[in-house]
């Protein structure tokens, strides 16, 4: 018997004692998958694998937000930084940097020759570090988190949920959603990674602890 006819066989007992008018709606299945596979500790969990996929990722309370915003453009010497239309002015400090307001929209030339650019974000997942934008106020529109070198996220504790199913509750499937776990990367047949091809080289993460 060839293994064919032995699946085919099986399927066939299985099936031996099921009443021919019985269709398949009137046995369902029971749905039993886990929601969440995250653990006790969503903030941390995120914080580690956000980490592994080589974000650089800061926790502060909000007073130190801009401060570590600050530190994050001195570390890669930022010079530009763009600012999507409804940032909460107060994450960006006084520097070095000039200011880049997306309004009106700037060109795809002014956007390649930024050096980086602040969002929020709609939710993060603790389980993959992915945070999730739907391009909503504060997040911009999709060709500012693909040119600029450097794209600083800062993340409210509060939106970070367990697992992939909740975030997915969170946001509305009718808009323009962009998941980024790390920065841009790919890699060769020979395994050698390469950061920055299709995105930006540098993610950095703020997570903001809620008052």
């Amino acid at each position: 018997m060839s293994s064919r006819e032995t699946v085919l066989s099986a399927v066939r007992t299985a099936l031996g004692d099921v009443p021919g008018s019985e269709s398949p709606d009137d046995a369902p299945v029971p749905q039993c998958h886990r929601a969440d596979h995250a653990g006790p500790d969503d903030i941390g969990l995120f914080i580690e694998r956000a980490a592994e996929y080589r974000a650089t990722v800061v926790r502060v309370p909000r007073a130190g937000t801009a401060a570590a915003v600050g530190h994050a453009l001195t570390r890669t010497g930022a010079r530009s930084v763009i600012l999507p239309p409804g940032l909460p002015e107060d994450l960006l400090p006084e520097g070095p940097w000039s200011r880049l307001p997306d309004v009106p929209a700037l060109t795809v030339d002014q956007l390649d020759a930024a050096d980086a650019v602040i969002t929020t974000i709609a939710t993060a997942i603790a389980i993959t570090g992915t945070v999730t934008l739907d391009h909503g106020p504060g997040q911009g529109r999709r060709a500012l988190t693909l040119l600029p070198d450097q794209h600083i996220c800062v993340v409210l504790a509060s939106q970070i949920v367990p697992d992939v199913p909740e975030a997915l509750s969170r946001l509305d499937s009718c808009r323009p959603l962009t998941l980024i776990s790390g920065p841009s990367a790919t890699s060769d047949i020979e395994l050698d990674r390469v950061e920055g091809v299709h995105g930006p080289r540098i993610l950095d993460v703020v997570v903001i602890e809620d008052a």
